[in-house]
Formats: C-alpha cells, sequence, structure tokens
C-alpha cells in the first residue's frame, strides 16, 4: 500500500523568526503573550525543587515530591528512579515510575495524600486502572517476577504485571504475562459486547529477548520465522480469574496486505538526515508500536508506531485489524495518539530525541517533534496542521510532545498535554486547521550547568483537575482558571464530567448530563465566537436565569415555559449547538 504523507510545509523564516524572539505568534488570542510581550517562560531560573516558574489561565493548586526510594537526590533524573505514566481510578492517581509505583489519594486535589508505595523495578512502570486491576509495563532486563531489587537472582520478568488493588494499601500481583519484547507501554480495551473480559494490547520496543529466558522469542528477519519484532501482542484479561491473563494474539499490523510481508510499512527514514540537518533520533523504523490509543465505542483505535500513524478497526478487540496508514518526513518517533472526542480528529505526537533532548530550541521549526493534527474521514486520515509548544526553551531543557488527554469542554476539542521541560500547554484544536494555546505553566531547567532529564512525563484532566507526573520533582496538580479563552461555565461544565477511572490509552466517550451549566456553556461560546447578536445576546443569559429560578423552587411548567421561549428563538445555523443544549435541558427538567 502506498504511504500518505501530509505535504511539507512552507519552509518561510516567519514562525521560526518569532519562536527565536521568544514570542509567541503575531495575533495570539487576547490573555496569550503577543508579539510585543516576552512570553513569561524565557529564561526561567534552575533548580530541582526550587526552580521558577511560569503560569497562565491555571491554579497551581498542590505539589507533592516523590516519595523516599522513588528519588534519587545526587541525580534527581536517575533513570532508575524516573517518574512514568499516570492512571486514574476512583479518588486515586497511580504513579508510575521506573522503581515500581505510588497511590495517591487525590478526592481534595489540594491536599494530595500518598496512601502506599510498591518497589518494584523494571523500567517504564507505565499504569492503567480498570475496576479493581491495576496494570503495569515491565521493559528492563532488571525486572524480576517477584519484583525483587537484586536483577542478578530470582526469575526475569519483561512483560505486564496485574495487581488486585481491592485493598489499595497492600496491592497484590496476581499475574505476570512475560513478553518476548518486555512491555514498554500498554493499552487497556474494554469490549462493550463483552463484560466479562478486558484486553490489554502491548507495545514491546526493547530488544528482542533470548529464547532461553522465554521459549519462542527470537530475532529473525521479516523474513524469517514468526519474528518477534513487527507485531503487537494482545493480551485476554478473564475479569474472574486475572490470574489467567494470557496472550490471545500477535496481530501484524504493519504487514503489506499485497504481499504479506510483515514490515511492510516505514522500515528507516526516508532522508539521510532529519530535516533539521541533524542524525534520527529515533529512526523511523516501524518494527513495533510505541503506544496505542484505543476508543472502543467508536470501534477505532490509533497507534503512533514510530515511522507511522495508524488507524485500527477494534471492533474485534482480540483480532484488531489496520485500516489506514499515514508517514511524515519530519517525524522522527511517532510516539502517542489521541481522538477528540467525536473520533473524528486524531493528534499523533512526534517524541524526536527519545524524550531525552533539547528539542523546543529557538532553532528548531514548530513542525519538529510537534503533534500532527489529522481529520478522520471515511476511515481515512487527513493532515490540517502542527502544533507545538510556542515558546523556546533552553539547551538545559528535555522537551518534546509528549503525553496527554482531552479536557471535556462541550462543544469543543480541548487538550492538556505534557512537553517534558517544556511544562504543560492547554491548546484548543476545534478548527483542526488552527490549534492555539489558552494556558501553561513551566518551571525552570533542573540544572543550569547541564541537561539533566525531568519535566513532565504525562500530564492528564480527570474528574475536574490536571494531574502531572514530573520526571524528577513529583505530582502537581491544576485547576483552570476562567479567562478569554474559557469561561467559568465551560471550566464547570468540563467539571461535572465525573468518570470511575481514567487511562489516556483507553480513551471513553464522554457525554454531558444537561444542566443550565452545559447550557451556559454553550453560550459563551457563541459570544466568543461573535455569532449572536442583540437582542439575544442579552435575552439568553436572562431567561437561562429566570428558568434556573423557577426550577429551584420546583416551578417546573414556568422553567419548561421560559427554556421554550428562548430556544424557538434561536434560529440560525450558528446557534443550533445552544439551541440543543436548552432543549435538552427541558426535556430533563
Amino acid at each position: 500500500m502506498t504511504l500518505r504523507s501530509p505535504s511539507r510545509p512552507r519552509r518561510g523564516r516567519q514562525a521560526l523568526g518569532l519562536l527565536a524572539a521568544g514570542l509567541l505568534l503575531a495575533g495570539a488570542l487576547p490573555g496569550t503573550a503577543s508579539a510585543a510581550e516576552p512570553d513569561p517562560r524565557i529564561g526561567l531560573g534552575a533548580g530541582w525543587l526550587d526552580a521558577q516558574t511560569a503560569i497562565s489561565n491555571l491554579d497551581h493548586l498542590a505539589h507533592r515530591d516523590k516519595p523516599a526510594g522513588f528519588v534519587d537526590p545526587a541525580n534527581p533524573g536517575s533513570g532508575s528512579y524516573i517518574a512514568s505514566d499516570l492512571g486514574f481510578g476512583g479518588k486515586y492517581a497511580f504513579l508510575g515510575n521506573y522503581n515500581g509505583f505510588n497511590i495517591v489519594d487525590v478526592s481534595n486535589p489540594a491536599d494530595p495524600t500518598l496512601v502506599t508505595s510498591v518497589v518494584c523495578p523494571g523500567g517504564q512502570g507505565d499504569l492503567s486502572a480498570y475496576g479493581n486491576l491495576l496494570f503495569m509495563s515491565v521493559e528492563e532486563t532488571r525486572g524480576r517476577l517477584d519484583c525483587g531489587t537484586n536483577a542478578s537472582v530470582g526469575t526475569r520478568f519483561q512483560g505486564v504485571r496485574v495487581f488486585d488493588i481491592s485493598d489499595v494499601q497492600n496491592p497484590v500481583q496476581v499475574a505476570a504475562v512475560q513478553l518476548c519484547r518486555g512491555s514498554h507501554t500498554h493499552t487497556v480495551v474494554a469490549d462493550p459486547k463483552d463484560k466479562d473480559n478486558v484486553y490489554v494490547y502491548v507495545s514491546g520496543t526493547a530488544g528482542v529477548r533470548p529464547a532461553t529466558t522465554m521459549a519462542g522469542c527470537n530475532n529473525n528477519t521479516a523474513t524469517g520465522d514468526n519474528p518477534s519484532r513487527w507485531r503487537i501482542e494482545v493480551i485476554k484479561v478473564p475479569l474472574a480469574a486475572p490470574e489467567q491473563a494470557a496472550v490471545v494474539n500477535e496481530p501484524r499490523l504493519f504487514a503489506n496486505p499485497e504481499t504479506g510481508r510483515v514490515d511492510g510499512l516505514q522500515n528507516g527514514p526516508i532522508e539521510p538526515r532529519h530535516p533539521s540537518g541533524s542524525t534520527w533520533s529515533p529512526s523511523p523504523n516501524t518494527n513495533a508500536c510505541h503506544d496505542i490509543t484505543a476508543y472502543p465505542e467508536i470501534g477505532l483505535a490509533a497507534g503512533a508506531c514510530q515511522g507511522n500513524g495508524i488507524l485500527i478497526d477494534i471492533s474485534d478487540p482480540a483480532n484488531p485489524v489496520r485500516i489506514d496508514e499515514v508517514a511524515d518526513p519530519n517525524f522522527a518517533y511517532w510516539h502517542s495518539a489521541t481522538f477528540n472526542n467525536d473520533g473524528t480528529k486524531v493528534i499523533f505526537t512526534d517524541e524526536w530525541g527519545g524524550g531525552s533532548g533539547a528539542r523546543c530550541r529557538d532553532t528548531d521549526r514548530p513542525e519538529w517533534g510537534a503533534n500532527a493534527i489529522f481529520d478522520i474521514v471515511d476511515g481515512k486520515m487527513e493532515f490540517k496542521s502542527y502544533y507545538k509548544l510556542p515558546v523556546p526553551q533552553s539547551l538545559q531543557e528535555n522537551c518534546v510532545a509528549h503525553n496527554g488527554s482531552l479536557i471535556p469542554v462541550p462543544g469543543r476539542d480541548i487538550m492538556v498535554q505534557a512537553w517534558y521541560q517544556g511544562g504543560l500547554s492547554v491548546f484548543d484544536f476545534t478548527d483542526s486547521a488552527n490549534p492555539h494555546e489558552i494556558a501553561f505553566f513551566d518551571r525552570g531547567p533542573v540544572a543550569a550547568d547541564r541537561l539533566v532529564t525531568g519535566g513532565y512525563w504525562s500530564v492528564y484532566w480527570y474528574n475536574g483537575n490536571i494531574y502531572g507526573n514530573e520526571i524528577a520533582r513529583g505530582l502537581d496538580v491544576f485547576a483552570l482558571k476562567p479567562s478569554a479563552h474559557l469561561s467559568a461555565a465551560e471550566i464547570k461544565a468540563a467539571g461535572q464530567v465525573q468518570l470511575a477511572e481514567f487511562n489516556a490509552q483507553h480513551q471513553p466517550k464522554i457525554s454531558w448530563t444537561p444542566s443550565f451549566t452545559v447550557a451556559r456553556a454553550h453560550y459563551d461560546q457563541a459570544v466568543r465566537a461573535n455569532v449572536i447578536g442583540h437582542p439575544l445576546k442579552s435575552q439568553v443569559p436572562m431567561f437561562l436565569d429566570r428558568a434556573e429560578k423557577f426550577a429551584a423552587e420546583g416551578k417546573r411548567s414556568a422553567a419548561v415555559s421560559q427554556l421554550g421561549e428562548i430556544s424557538s428563538k434561536l434560529v440560525a445555523p450558528e446557534h443550533q449547538a445552544l439551541k440543543q443544549a436548552i432543549l435538552d435541558l427541558r426535556a430533563s427538567l
């Protein structure tokens, strides 16, 4: 199949010049830095736990340092103690770490409290919660089956651990599925038609382990017998008996459908050097997926697979099938993916430099180490734009696109995203061709004289707040503040979405319970877009206020009448989202 690549952007110097000057693009929305106002993120003072910070349109509610046993004070960015991905369940946040994991009670976001720490080395440590189960990725050869810390003894383990967290103070490992390349990341996939089982897609990117440590593993070429590369693994987990978790499929998602070759996608860079002139880092060679995001309610998943972004049919979760693929001459390493809530767009990230390099310098173009935003049209991905952190970072800061999630504002596509030592950025991609930043937080580098790995591995929205797992420093919690970009009603409407659990790679379908808050959020959007004029501009809030007062007094008929009257006045095409929100509210009273 022919790979389709987005067009290479025009190599004009305007965007680069503005970035090099440390300024946001001209014409930025009110409330952000403009071409005449230096961005406060530039020149922040360094420090491990006392670096200077810059913040816009967010409240920093809390910070908690990494617990003892999960940090080396002499080397905060030490590879053995890196904080990694986040998962959530109920009132708990599950914080991954290369040395194990921590469970934190976040029922009071302003006062997160450590519940327990589990030392269980093995590298990566990505976590996903599903009911009373916690899944953990293990990649490094120092991993032991029994979570022991002496890698020279015991049974080696590389794969996915399964813990029972019914008692969060005493997690118990109930299964450990060995895999030929371990688990760099994993994706929990629930089948809407099967309530008895859950599936785990495993992306292993490490070197193939020898058959002496796991039978059947081999480093064969693509034409050899059943090579351990060019595939993912699908684990089936019976919820009533998770100890029976086992691999049930090894789909060849990269195969060429015409020739059958398992290495049917990109097998190395198209050009000998990266567009920046540097060597490829990493090399875009599609022999595994780095990350897969599943959206079971729409039957799709998006795979960020080293050299390609792929779209996958997961209507049968045990048997995923690739339906589209894209490549990009600017991308070094397709890293992660996020759908919008409608499933009509997908964002892929490029981890150029592998997460350890300074890739947000003033000499780095906006399409390098960035997001690529695609519309999904008839099962095909159509490139629309790039989005990159819109301010340069120093040579002492590892910075590139990394993990994020949607913020559930009704009527809009908004994402919060980690950029390692570039901090976090909240941006709107409702218009997929014109994404723009609406909030940020940033710290200065860990060290002033050298690059020490740090910054946010993951930043996710969960039940009303933003949580970030900082590689070298610990957990941060934020709340959105009303601004010219985001109204109080929009923030409140997002906070009304409460999930039982959240794993960024298992994307849920978000729905909003009809409410006066949701209606006001849509009204605020109409005002911001300047599509509602007088007298409607003043009538809508007046009728909503009256209806809410009547509803609070138990006068349902009067409230319904008010909502019916104002909805009948909303006849323009631009008013239909607002009208529908009011009609849904009316029907719910």
